[in-house]
């Protein structure tokens, strides 16, 4: 049924049910007196979205529909998800679209959204609403609004007084860390001074079979040390002196959490963070999967383990690997220490799909699937060999390794690799035919650069953001340009903002005060700690901060200037020329039609014409690997919810797949 084109439903049972749709956050945090870009602002509150978000305006249909709907009502029930969002959101729809009904409502309580966990929740509800939950979440959405906006309206507004050009530049009490991570890292690369070392391996025959030896000594810090081992070793045999054996067990991987899940998509089909979350939701709405945002490493036995086996059964490629589990006297997976208040780790529900699955939502359900048999799994057993060699006084080592059983490795294949490295029998004392003894001259390595995995990674070791915000996070920082790349550097731009961050206010950038406001946040949920101290605290940290600010603003905007005006030049740079090798690949704007294309920047000096036709909608990013075919640039193209890949050569202009950033 529709209210005003908004879409509900109504049920029977002992009564008439209406349901209606929430669409997410309907209300949010906004300015209360202070208008425009003036700050320090400390005054808001909770108004519709509509009222402040451009393209939001549907949300006033929404809110009036529910507000009609719930005139005649008489008891109400929240069931937006159970986590700290779920619940704002059902909090502010029940206070101001319900006229005040937030303190009468019940609760339901669900982690699938299968036909039997919905009916069990909605037969017994909580009595209440969580409020410590909501007072938890509600503190964090303006806790966030008060860093966000004062000190991205100081930021941006100190650029446009300088230049008279609006840009907008944005920073947060989770972005300035975040964005530290990565310029420290940078920095650190960059500085990096790589040192030479050697290192030494044999190839030596034993049974007339061929093997690679290593040196005892990984590295070796002198040239001089490197070449009297080599000259001392050749035309050298050696002796079998010692064979070291361990049996050794690997239990299974544990269940995933919502972190996990992203680093091993990341890992195996190189989907980004928020590519994964948003994978997840979409099972979790199709019930085919529990409720991904959670940081439970546990599998509780009310989930009913022996249900879901039976209903994964029903695909053919699960059959087998079911079955082997069934038979088991007991079922008991392994588990982490990580807990969720709000619910346990991901799982399969054991529904089966009722429409077609595309290929991405199909390898995230299919990993889940995999990682949950596995965790009922036995551990897998290898045994590592290590015989070594002596040769002339030195010593050379072989490293044999081999599965004794698979155990776990059965059910989570094709995800992951079994390798085995068999060695001949030998004994102490057998004698060994050294072939050749080489040198290999090496440097030392930088550390290397985060990628989306192992900043959120960082992110979540620094307990910095949420479980459900990390990766928004980070692809904040990136649709900011402050940062590029899969393999993440840092912009002009977002050298200059953190640097602006640091001189200015380095509390802002503070890994412990961000951590401490995490805590507080914790602290407000387990009812240690008020809503209104919280963010007094606040208020009394940004006071100085945007104080300062205010007083260096003509030296910050023209800092910011000028890393504007780099990174927008540097935005439309797309690498060297591949036909005339001397000249630029740049995105180019028509004056005439105002499209965009690619263009050399020797076509201004008459030395060179290349060209190449772009998507005039949507926008555009360079990717740091050129194309594998032709050698041209490849860049993302990103247009609303969809992304993809495009090599820039007019001769091979085509889709490359989906990007993953």
């Amino acid at each position: 049924m529709e209210e005003n084109r908004v879409p509900y439903f109504v049920a029977k049972r002992g009564g008439e049910i209406v349901i209606v749709p929430s669409l997410g956050h309907l209300y949010t945090v906004a300015a209360g007196e202070s208008r425009g870009s003036r700050y320090p602002a400390f005054d808001f509150k909770w108004v519709p979205r509509y009222a402040v978000e451009r393209g939001a305006e549907r949300i006033r249909k929404w809110i009036g529909a529910i507000t009609r709907l719930a005139e005649n009502a008489d008891v109400f029930i929240d069931a937006c998800d159970y986590d700290i969002e779920g619940s704002v959101i059902g909090y502010n729809i029940l206070k101001f679209a319900c006229n005040g009904r937030e303190r009468h409502a019940k609760r339901m309580k669900y982690s699938t959204l299968t036909k039997e966990e919905l009916e069990h929740s909605y037969t017994n509800p909580l009595p209440h609403l969580d409020f410590a939950f909501i007072e938890s979440g509600r503190t964090r959405h303006e806790v966030d609004w008060l860093y966000g906006i004062n000190l991205s309206r100081a930021l941006t507004s100190a650029a446009k007084n300088h230049s008279g050009k609006y840009a907008t530049i944005s920073a947060g009490r989770v972005q300035g860390p975040t964005l530290k991570f990565v310029v420290t890292r940078e920095k650190a690369i960059k500085s990096f001074v790589p040192t030479p070392y050697w290192d030494i391996r044999a190839t030596i025959k034993v049974n007339e079979q061929t093997f690679e030896a290593l040196y005892e000594k990984e590295r070796i810090e002198t040239r001089r040390e490197a070449d009297a081992i080599v000259r001392e070793c050749r035309e050298k045999n050696g002796v079998v002196e010692k064979i070291d054996t361990r049996v050794f067990q690997e239990p299974p991987p544990l269940p995933f959490d919502l972190g996990s899940l992203q680093a091993e998509a990341y890992r195996l089909f190189r989907f980004a963070p928020k590519r994964t979350s948003a994978i997840a939701q979409h099972l979790y709405l199709d019930a085919l999967i529990s409720y991904p945002r959670t940081s439970s490493q546990k599998l509780p036995p009310s989930i009913d383990y022996k249900r879901i086996l039976r209903g994964l059964s029903g695909i053919t490629e699960y059959r087998i690997l079911t079955a082997a589990l069934l038979a088991k006297t007991e079922l008991r997976p392994v588990e982490g220490s990580k807990e969720d208040a709000a619910h346990p780790a991901i799982y399969p529900t054991g529904k089966l799909p009722t429409r077609y699955l595309d290929s991405s939502k199909k390898r995230i359900w299919d990993l889940v699937i995999h990682r949950f048999m596995a965790a009922f799994a036995e551990s897998s057993i290898r045994k590592r060999v290590r015989v070594s060699i002596a040769v002339d006084g030195h010593r050379f080592q072989l490293i044999g390794v081999q599965i004794m059983k698979r155990g776990w490795m059965r059910f989570y294949e094709p995800y992951v690799k079994m390798q085995e490295h068999l060695l001949p029998d030998t004994r102490e004392g057998d004698d060994v035919i050294i072939n050749r003894v080489i040198l290999d001259s090496r440097f030392t390595n930088p550390p290397p650069h985060y990628n989306p995995i192992s900043l959120l990674k960082k992110m979540e070791r620094a307990e910095i953001g949420t479980k459900a915000t990390r990766a928004d996070i980070i692809q904040t920082i990136y649709d900011r340009k402050y940062i590029r790349n899969e393999s993440i550097t840092p912009t002009d731009l977002g050298f200059e903002v953190l640097d602006t961050l640091e001189k200015h206010c380095p509390t802002v950038v503070s890994i412990k005060l961000t951590r401490e406001l995490e805590q507080e946040m914790e602290n407000i949920r387990l009812n240690q700690d008020r809503r209104e101290e919280v963010l007094a605290r606040t208020i009394e940290i940004l006071r100085p901060i945007l104080e300062r600010l205010k007083e260096n603003e003509e030296v910050i905007g023209e800092q910011l200037s000028q890393a504007i005006h780099k990174s927008r030049i540097e935005e439309r740079a797309l690498g060297a020329c591949p036909v005339c090798k001397t000249g630029k690949l740049v995105i180019v704007y028509s004056r005439k039609t105002g499209k965009r294309f690619v263009g050399c920047t020797n076509y201004f000096r008459g030395t060179c014409n290349t060209s190449s036709p772009l998507p005039q909608k949507g926008s555009i990013r360079l990717l740091s690997k050129p194309c594998t075919v032709c050698g041209w640039p490849v860049v993302q193209v990103r247009l609303g919810k969809k992304n993809w890949k495009l090599c820039t050569n007019v001769n091979h202009s085509e889709k490359l797949g989906e990007a993953t950033n």
